[in-house]
């Protein structure tokens, strides 16, 4: 009796995902155009969504509010009024970068005209009249504006910057995660250190390598959206001040989502007062608005995808997972076994995949050293990932509660699906107690901080993890959702794009 009622837990858990060829072919998709696609950044997504029901409406408008618009009307979507001002904003952008280029803040030079290439001016130019001279040396006009759209979780930032990145007709713009943007940026530095000459032994220089990414960057796209614009350390800190003032100043518009205002960024950070001059910057390049519905949009009317997250105290649970899984294999075209993924010139292994599917513990995942960069080709490879055994987290467990929080994050980013066994229901599973351990001491001291700086600073490590959690609680959430699984259906999307 009991091996009945799991098979048929199984089955039950799993109808919604043998239904999903069939509702994805009736699923209007929006598909865009080849164009979307950006130059240098591989791990960006160019032209998805964060929400599949705002892409089930079909895309014959031009103007994203129109779309917005359209996608309440076909109850896709919640009527919204603060959503709605937002996008008429962002929507005055769009319009404003069909025919925006920054290239001409790229050579500030030529716009001194021929004039500065000589040491005098002939009489021929001389007699330019002041109208032609004006024109001559005018500098370039400010660029546009971008935005930086600040709330609480599951507001809906993340969906209206995809909707509006979705309609902007400019072939060199650019959508990714914040944790992909740092990723790449930290590996472009590290390629061109590694490009310079080896020095000479006694021999000393120095070299700023942010200034030439920047530039780099700047060539490549003239929109730059962030998702989940965030400042957790020192470093970060440090590149991202010189790295987005070069962007500024070279015409890159940005459009970024966060949970936090601008003047809260990398409070009672380390070092903080080198940072807000930056602030002043952004604001100064950025509209800043406060999204905040006071809605939860993930938690609200939310069909869920049979039972995805389970604790270790049910009974029968590891055994549910174990036939989950199996259930799941049997669509593989591969045997269960190991796989060694290459990153960054290491091996990774997880002990127990199938074609699309991993079967993972916490421990495996963030119990050692892994990243961004990891964790993005783990989304890449895999459309499912088993998560077992998450224990209780508290702030004494700071490394692995950080790389949980950026494992969720990359793993929504691409829409991995995941099925949870955890000691505590998902709302109870982060407790703030604990904090400072031997390392964080040891930390202090190395940095001679003691006092209300050591204070500050801790407070800031566990303040930024508690606020980060709470994104992960909310996104979890949406995970176990029944569309959240509908757009995740990789499989479906390969027949789509072979057709």
């Amino acid at each position: 009796m009991a091996a009945y009622r799991l098979s048929a837990a199984v089955r039950n858990s799993l109808r919604f995902l043998q239904n999903c060829t069939a509702a994805l072919t009736s699923h209007q998709s929006c598909l865009q155009p080849a164009s979307c696609r950006g130059k240098g950044y591989t791990t960006f997504r160019t032209c998805s969504s964060s929400s599949s029901s705002w892409s089930s409406g079909i895309c014959k408008s031009t103007e994203a509010l129109a779309h917005f618009d359209l996608l309440v009307h076909q109850g896709s979507l919640r009527s919204n009024a603060q959503q709605r001002r937002v996008l008429q904003r962002l929507t005055q952008l769009q319009n404003t970068l069909k025919t925006y280029n920054n290239s001409v803040f790229l050579k500030p030079e030529d716009h001194c005209g021929k004039l500065q290439s000589g040491t005098t001016a002939t009489a021929e130019n001389q007699r330019a009249t002041p109208t032609e001279e004006e024109e001559l040396f005018s500098p370039p006009p400010l660029p546009p504006k971008g935005f930086y759209i600040y709330g609480d979780v599951g507001t809906g930032k993340t969906m209206l910057m995809d909707l509006f990145f979705s309609h902007v007709e400019n072939s060199r713009k650019k959508r990714v995660h914040f944790n992909s943007f740092m990723l790449d940026i930290h590996q472009r530095i590290h390629r061109r250190k590694q490009s310079l000459p080896r020095r000479r032994l006694g021999e000393m220089f120095t070299y700023d390598p942010i200034s030439p990414v920047a530039m780099e960057i700047s060539s490549e796209t003239c929109l730059l959206c962030f998702d989940e614009f965030q400042v957790t350390d020192i470093a970060d800190a440090m590149i991202l001040k010189q790295l987005l003032e070069t962007l500024f100043r070279t015409g890159v518009v940005v459009v970024a989502t966060s949970n936090r205002p601008p003047d809260d960024l990398y409070k009672n950070g380390l070092q903080r007062d080198t940072f807000l001059p930056f602030i002043d910057v952004l604001k100064e390049y950025c509209h800043t608005i406060c999204l905040d519905p006071g809605v939860d949009y993930r938690k609200v009317d939310m069909s869920a995808a049979g039972k995805l997250y389970y604790l270790t105290g049910e009974p029968g649970a590891e055994a549910f997972l174990d036939a989950l899984f199996e259930e799941l294999a049997v669509t593989q075209n591969s045997a269960t076994g190991p796989h060694v993924l290459s990153v960054l010139g290491r091996d990774v292994t997880l002990e127990k995949t199938c074609g699309s599917i991993a079967d993972c513990t916490f421990d495996e995942l963030c119990g050692r050293p892994l990243g961004a960069a990891d964790y993005l080709e783990i989304a890449r490879l895999f459309d499912t990932v088993f998560i077992r055994h998450i224990p209780m987290l508290t702030l004494s467990r700071k490394d692995q509660v950080r790389r949980f929080t950026i494992l969720t994050d990359n793993f929504y980013d691409k829409k991995v699906r995941v099925v949870l066994l955890a000691e505590a229901p998902l709302e109870r599973l982060f407790v703030h107690t604990g904090g400072e351990d031997e390392r964080d001491r040891q930390l202090l001291d190395d940095l001679g901080l003691s006092g209300e700086a050591a204070e500050r600073l801790t407070l800031f490590t566990a303040e930024e993890d508690i606020f980060a959690f709470q994104r992960t609680v909310s996104r979890l959430m949406e995970m176990q959702t029944e569309s959240y699984w509908l757009e995740g259906d990789r499989s479906h999307r390969k027949k789509q794009m072979n057709t």
